[in-house]
């Protein structure tokens, strides 16, 4: 997969306002593979939906979504199994992760399904996320943050064209968020098989772009919202449907 394309998508839970102000609802939107992209918004604006919806968890929307030239509500079960299992990744806001598994096998979950990650370059991830000593603790005695990074490993270690990020920075400690924005993705981008595709959702009482030395413009090329002191050339930003 090579596009993700939105065309005058809206969530049916807005339908019957007056008017949206949005960058990314009602607008003819598209993410490609190999760029990444920052959605900021407030909460209830519809950041989860919208993975939701590319994820094929909710069908609850207006317009079209295509995958290249497919239109998503088109596709059947096994055309979702597939995709989950090799165009789309998620570290959804939730986490799911299985509180009795240790961290490894919380990720093997994902892993075996297709073989894809080996036992080192798993263990390499735990390492650049400051968790080595994780890799065999049951999951239920890691914290929140600990266990969301398990779910970020996870969701890396299956083929992927597009990951998507559901808030990740909301309960990231600000020195770990600082580090993934101005570090991790590029040794990510060097473990990782693929041309890095990331969505990232984020909240606006938690700004990403706040760190010292992070730099939007050229991280993000779908950027965020009027409150960042770093003004991207590109003209979309947030997820807000209402005007300010």
């Amino acid at each position: 997969m090579n596009r993700i394309h939105l065309q005058q998508t809206l969530p049916q839970v807005f339908a019957d306002r007056n008017s949206v102000s949005s960058d990314v609802w009602h607008q003819d939107l598209t993410f490609r593979k190999g760029e990444m992209y920052l959605i900021e918004a407030a909460s209830g604006t519809g950041k989860s939906s919208l993975c939701s919806y590319i994820y094929g968890y909710r069908n609850d929307y207006q317009g079209i979504i295509n995958f290249d030239e497919t239109n998503i509500k088109a596709c059947s079960i096994k055309d979702w199994v597939e995709l989950r299992k090799r165009s789309l990744s998620m570290l959804y806001q939730d986490l799911r992760i299985f509180s009795e598994l240790t961290a490894f096998e919380n990720i093997q979950l994902k892993n075996q399904l297709t073989g894809y990650k080996k036992k080192k370059e798993i263990q390499a991830f735990f390492e650049t996320l400051g968790i080595a000593d994780k890799l065999n603790v049951k999951a239920a005695k890691l914290s929140f943050g600990q266990q969301q990074r398990v779910a970020f490993i996870r969701a890396l270690c299956q083929p992927f064209d597009f990951l998507f990020l559901d808030e990740p920075s909301a309960i990231w400690t600000m020195r770990t968020v600082e580090s993934w924005a101005n570090s991790l993705v590029p040794k990510l981008k060097s473990r990782v098989r693929e041309s890095l595709s990331l969505l990232l959702v984020n909240i606006l009482s938690y700004p990403i772009t706040r760190f010292s030395g992070y730099n939007r413009k050229t991280a993000f090329p779908f950027a965020s919202d009027s409150h960042s002191r770093y003004k991207p050339k590109r003209l979309v930003s947030s997820l807000n449907i209402y005007t300010a």
